[in-house]
């Protein structure tokens, strides 16, 4: 023999949260309300071609492209963008071997990843690369002492 209903026997809780639900709903009887003006992404600004020559001279004498969107009001991807563009050989920052060497003993007295990439003036990601590939182990960040 079966048991008919089951689960669906007492149907008293079910029926209230229905219920409960169905008040939370607006009335169909009412307008909805607009749906919100959301902007349109605005378009990017194109740097006009003079500017673009000062920029590029600026990344020739030096600057870098975090340096050249600060003073042109772009994104420094975009900087590059603009370099890459006018086939403007990129420099390579990174870190020399005696850096390098430098970042290893800080980071082994607890300086962390970020501290020693601001001293050397480049990204905390670049630290953790060379130290990673130089064999140093790299700490948990829960790990890392506070400094």
């Amino acid at each position: 023999m079966m048991e008919v209903g089951g689960a669906y026997s007492n149907t008293k809780d079910q029926v209230s949260a229905l219920e409960t639900l169905r008040m939370k709903l607006p009335d169909l009887a009412t307008p909805s309300q607009p749906t919100p003006k959301r902007t349109k992404p605005g378009r990017t600004r194109r740097l006009p071609d003079d500017l673009v020559q000062q920029l590029i001279e600026g990344y020739k004498s030096g600057a870098t492209v975090y340096e050249l969107g600060d003073q042109f009001g772009i994104e420094r991807r975009t900087a590059s963008a603009i370099l890459h563009r006018h086939g403007v050989p990129m420099r390579r920052r990174g870190l020399s071997e005696e850096q390098i060497d430098d970042a290893a003993r800080l980071y082994q007295q607890g300086w962390s990843l970020a501290r020693i990439a601001a001293r050397m003036d480049v990204a905390a990601g670049t630290v953790r690369q060379r130290l990673y590939e130089r064999g140093v182990p790299i700490r948990d960040i829960e790990a890392a002492p506070a400094r």
